[in-house]
């Protein structure tokens, strides 16, 4: 069982770094230079399969936690 969750941990890790970034400069959000930072974008392809795969092993490794925590 541990060894599923450090798997899932590992894969978690690389697939948000491989998510693109909603806001290209964090330098841009403080000076307010992003007018459409909270623009309504939609997810298509590769970036939607990555988002619900990011959500399906952030559940697994949710469940996994609570079921060794106890």
């Amino acid at each position: 069982m541990k060894v599923a969750l450090l798997i899932i941990s590992l894969l978690l890790i690389a697939i948000v770094l491989l998510q693109s970034g909603k806001a290209e400069g964090a330098s841009s959000i403080i000076s307010g230079g992003n007018l459409n930072l909270f623009a309504q974008r939609k997810e298509r392809g590769g970036e939607l399969f990555i988002s619900r795969l990011t959500l399906a092993l952030g559940l697994a490794f949710l469940t996994l936690s609570f079921i060794l925590g106890f």
